[in-house]
């Protein structure tokens, strides 16, 4: 039977780590693609070496680019004053296809909670801090989640950015309590944004 061929087996696990999926959906694609391994799989193996080859995470910014060029952040130099934070390259893709924002992006690459250490997890921080001092940014928009974990990322970050000559705003009405942002429609969205709120600075 399929199921006891390791090849096949090893495939379902890896594909039941991706979002949305579980072993019956997995199965499905699997069968898919073996039904069809000189129009799907070749390409699809061919691409994803690909990817695995030549793109890479950008250390300032948290974007991708290809390993041998120049992120996008080193090469857009148009003189935004605002800087958008959020956690993931997902957040980042449905605010900027959006349209309702113009400025810089900064992706962390995921969220903190109390109980963690974020140089652990490879958080792009730091860089954070050194991208609004290279950039003269004026205004920091924390575009995190509205979960225990996204808000938690966006207090910490308040903390460590505090000073009397940035704006720092979180999204305001629009945003509902353990949403995330890839999960939004446009609508919610916009609204976000245009009801974002300063954050005090006590």
């Amino acid at each position: 039977m399929v199921h006891h061929i390791p090849e096949i087996e090893e495939l379902i696990k890896q594909f039941s780590k991706l979002p949305g999926l579980g072993p019956k959906s997995a199965k499905r694609i699997i069968l898919k693609l073996i039904n069809n391994k000189e129009n799907m799989v070749k390409p699809l193996a061919k691409s994803l070496a690909g990817v695995y080859k030549n793109i890479m995470r950008c250390d300032s910014c948290g974007n991708l680019k290809l390993s041998q060029n120049k992120c996008i952040c080193e090469e857009n130099k148009k003189n935004y004053d605002k800087i958008c934070v959020v956690e993931n390259l997902a957040d980042m893709w449905v605010i900027d296809s959006s349209d309702i924002f113009k400025g810089h992006f900064h992706i962390l690459g995921g969220t903190i909670n109390p109980n963690e250490d974020y140089n652990q997890k490879n958080l792009l921080i730091n860089s954070l801090v050194k991208r609004i001092k290279s950039n003269n940014i004026k205004e920091v928009i924390i575009a995190t989640s509205a979960t225990i974990e996204g808000q938690t990322t966006a207090h910490y970050l308040e903390d460590i950015i505090k000073n009397d000559k940035i704006k720092i705003s979180k999204l305001g009405q629009g945003l509902p309590v353990g949403g995330e942002i890839e999960q939004l429609d446009d609508g919610t969205l916009i609204s976000a944004f245009k009801n974002r709120v300063p954050v005090s600075n006590d």
